[in-house]
């Protein structure tokens, strides 16, 4: 039984500290730094166990697998942003409002979820730094 629930607190641990919705393979990765012998397998079993508890809540985009964040930080409304390069997703704040407006004559909305997707401030700097490390190396004679 400690051994689970060393587990579960350094899934939590590594949760809190993203603040950000992770999948299994980021948050199997970062709970090795504190539990190097921890398995996938039972990663996933922990998330399913912490989501039946209440303390994460899955996010889940179209297209994509799901991913975690820690209760605490999904229970107001946002919506998130993925980034198509580095495959992240992270929190957006902010949301524009109803959608009444949007849905067809007679529909009604009773939620809203929103993705906005292209490039995070991380690989849009990458890509910015590489053209210019290329050029240089380029001038070598």
């Amino acid at each position: 039984m400690e051994r689970s629930t060393r587990q579960r607190s350094a899934i939590r641990t590594v949760l809190e500290a993203a603040a950000r919705p992770l999948s299994p393979q980021e948050i199997h990765a970062g709970v090795q730094v504190s539990v190097p012998e921890i398995g996938i397998a039972t990663v996933y079993r922990n998330l399913k166990l912490l989501l039946d508890e209440g303390e994460i809540q899955s996010v889940t985009l179209p297209g994509e697998n799901a991913r975690y964040e820690a209760a605490r930080l999904a229970h107001h409304h946002h919506h998130h942003f993925h980034c198509t390069q580095c495959d992240r997703v992270f929190e957006v704040e902010g949301c524009p409002g109803p959608m009444h407006d949007l849905a067809p004559a007679g529909f009604t909305v009773v939620r809203h979820d929103l993705t906005l997707y292209g490039t995070c401030a991380e690989c849009a700097g990458a890509a910015v730094a590489a053209p210019a490390k290329s050029r240089g190396h380029g001038h070598r004679h």
